[in-house]
């Protein structure tokens, strides 16, 4: 199958790219960054997902995993909403090879913790979620959402590098743990090949943060 990854350079797409080519599959990854996976069955296109025009043309895509996104940026909105709708608009319409879309949303979306215009665009890339399944689901496309707590990448270095944040947070974190990029590329995995039936659903994986325990920690500024 072809696969095609946004975001596919940095912590949980690298290892999303990763899974998949051990699998045998082949990975198109887009990232404002340089390629960070070397692979022959990898390629790679620098490019930003805002703009929907440089989007490249890539043949026979079966897979859609919507990763790419910011934290904290001048354009969160843009980013992480606008970014996704533009790649799945492009890669989904009058595509014949499509068989699952996976879109990477946020505890926030749920909770409406950490900042304004991260948890608007987390909570709308749900609602444009539902709307792609209620078109792909004629089709037999499932299309779906993770929404992850804290995952152990360089975004989280703010947290995950301070000591009494980090105590802050295993004491509200019912599971005392977060999830390694590894375990994301598991549920997407399972979420994009194995699953056949479920769709317009949004996951919460958290370890039980939400609804277990409801606290926020970040660095004051």
């Amino acid at each position: 199958m072809n696969i095609l990854i946004t975001g596919a350079s940095g912590g949980i797409g690298k290892e999303v790219a990763k899974r998949f080519l051990e699998s045998g599959h082949t990975v198109y990854g887009l990232d404002i960054a340089p390629p960070s996976v070397e692979h022959s069955a990898y390629h790679h296109f620098t490019v930003d997902v805002k703009d929907r025009d440089a989007l490249p043309d890539i043949p026979e895509v079966s897979v859609l995993f919507l990763n790419a996104g910011t934290q904290l940026s001048e354009d969160d909105i843009g980013n992480n909403l606008v970014g996704s709708m533009n790649v799945a608009e492009k890669y989904t319409r009058d595509n014949p090879t499509l068989t699952s879309v996976l879109f990477n949303a946020s505890a926030s979306a749920i909770s409406g913790q950490e900042f304004p215009e991260y948890v608007a665009s987390k909570a709308g890339l749900v609602g444009y979620m539902k709307h792609l399944a209620i078109r792909l689901a004629p089709l037999g496309v499932t299309c779906n959402a993770i929404s992850l707590g804290g995952v152990t990448t360089p975004l989280n270095d703010p947290v995950m590098n301070d000591p009494v944040l980090w105590d802050r947070i295993m004491d509200v974190t019912p599971m005392k743990k977060w999830m390694t990029p590894k375990e994301v590329a598991d549920w997407v995995v399972f979420l994009t090949l194995t699953n056949r039936s479920m769709s317009g659903q949004n996951l919460l994986i958290d370890n039980g943060e939400h609804d277990l325990n409801m606290t926020f920690v970040w660095p004051e500024e």
